[in-house]
């Protein structure tokens, strides 16, 4: 049996709060408001924090369409839906002890009544696990909200293995590049790189970057003096060092599991931009303070001494770089600081921090800035909305370069998950993008423990 051509959806709070467009995402369907998701939206319009914009824009939304006509009958929509707000908090009995009277509760009510009394097909739309679950049981149709996901057939690595003449791979060797279209097969993404053996003798290879400025494949480099003590591990590792040290790359994402380097890495190839070519000002490392935009709180100490337990990773990082660049690049066993005491490195980066060559903040206050000429490190990349990831990427000035670290196996923003979190949208997003490039790391070198960890649990 076929679906009728038109179809109600009754929106979660939540889905607002994730996207307040989602009023205008359903084509020529109706969309239904519960009264309750109003006085749910109501209690967050005076935060400070996205969500408390978010509320604020569902409310400007809904007063405009007011103005078009009544809510309570139904306004009409672009697509040639209509939206309307459902009053009545009232509906059928649960058919089982469903717990206290909570607004979930009120909101299934609504939806189970619209299920029993309308002509057309009626679902909840929730990014609440839980409230599908209990219209299944209602045996209510329910669905999470599509727009949140990023549609992708094979998640993008920026990596990819082909096969390729002896003679090209001879020539990249020689001359350090050859032309793209020396390339048989499907041109690679911009700034993909590829990993070429040659046919019939897979020993004979070469790492290559596609640059679609000269219209090249160039060789990468091995980075044999380190950056910042650091030296690359695996092939992941060398592909993210060659993108961070391109200053006419204005945006690089790095994905990967605990422990392979990521953050690491971009704040070497930061510190060397910085402090040793001065290309950029300042290297500026951030993350959110879970979730974007919430206060700081009230923590004792000033600003800097409240954002130490969020910026701790960040300055155990931090720590190592100055560690291995003044030991030569070589801990000593056992520390894993070298031959330097921790009062040494931390009074080296607070000098750093002090003459404004590092600046370590959240991203609480980043709206309304422009950050020219910076190296911009956003960790934990993971846990920001596509909405909040924008909002990071537009504060970006001229001859900026920002850097988006994180995992997405380890989200703790509930409203996103590993197809809908920022990070995972934007490297969809920019992946054809001449000014962007990508990697997935897969091997974790913090210890064998924590590769292990990484893979097993």
């Amino acid at each position: 049996m076929s679906e009728p051509a038109s179809r109600s959806y009754v929106l979660d709070t939540n889905v607002l709060l994730y996207d307040p467009n989602a009023l205008f995402a359903f084509d020529e369907h109706h969309v239904i408001i519960p009264m309750t998701v109003i006085e749910e939206v109501d209690r967050f319009k005076k935060e400070l924090s996205e969500t408390g914009r978010n509320a604020r824009t569902i409310s400007r939304h809904l007063d405009a369409l007011r103005q078009r006509g009544s809510l309570r009958e139904g306004v009409d929509l672009e697509g040639g839906g209509q939206l309307r707000v459902d009053y009545r908090t009232h509906g059928p009995d649960l058919p089982i002890t469903w717990g206290p009277q909570t607004n979930d509760n009120l909101i299934l009510r609504t939806v189970l009544r619209l299920h029993e009394e309308g002509s057309t097909s009626v679902k909840l739309v929730t990014r609440d696990t839980n409230m599908r679950l209990k219209c299944d049981a209602l045996g209510v149709p329910a669905e999470d909200y599509q727009n949140a996901h990023i549609q992708v057939d094979e998640q993008y690595t920026g990596v990819e293995e082909r096969t390729t003449t002896a003679e090209l791979i001879d020539r990249i060797h020689a001359d350090g590049y050859a032309a793209l279209d020396e390339l048989e097969g499907p041109p690679p993404a911009p700034h993909g790189f590829l990993i070429l053996s040659a046919e019939g003798q897979p020993g004979k290879t070469a790492m290559v970057r596609a640059d679609p400025r000269q219209e090249r494949l160039r060789k990468v480099g091995r980075f044999r003096e380190g950056v910042w003590g650091i030296f690359a591990r695996n092939k992941e590792q060398l592909f993210a060092l060659d993108l961070l040290l391109d200053d006419e790359i204005n945006l690089v994402t790095l994905n990967g599991v605990a422990g392979t380097g990521k953050t690491l890495i971009a704040i070497a190839a930061g510190l060397k931009m910085v402090a040793d070519e001065g290309t950029y000002r300042k290297l500026l490392v951030s993350r959110p303070i879970f979730p974007l935009g919430r206060d700081i709180g009230f923590l004792p100490g000033d600003v800097e001494q409240k954002l130490n337990p969020w910026m701790k990773p960040i300055f155990d990082n931090l720590e190592l770089l100055l560690s291995s660049r003044l030991d030569g690049g070589e801990p000593q066993r056992g520390n894993g600081r070298g031959r330097r005491g921790r009062e040494d490195d931390v009074a080296e980066y607070q000098y750093l921090m002090d003459q404004k060559i590092i600046e370590v903040e959240p991203l609480t206050y980043i709206r309304g800035r422009s950050i020219p000429l910076q190296y911009l490190v956003v960790d934990e990349a993971q846990n920001l909305t596509p909405h909040e990831i924008k909002t990071v990427l537009t504060r970006a000035g001229e001859g900026t370069k920002v850097v988006l670290t994180g995992d997405p196996g380890q989200i703790d923003n509930p409203y996103v998950d590993a197809l809908s979190n920022g990070l995972t949208y934007t490297i969809e997003r920019f992946k054809d993008c001449d000014i962007a490039g990508h990697v997935t790391l897969r091997k974790g070198e913090r210890s064998a423990l924590a590769e292990l960890a990484a893979r097993l649990l």
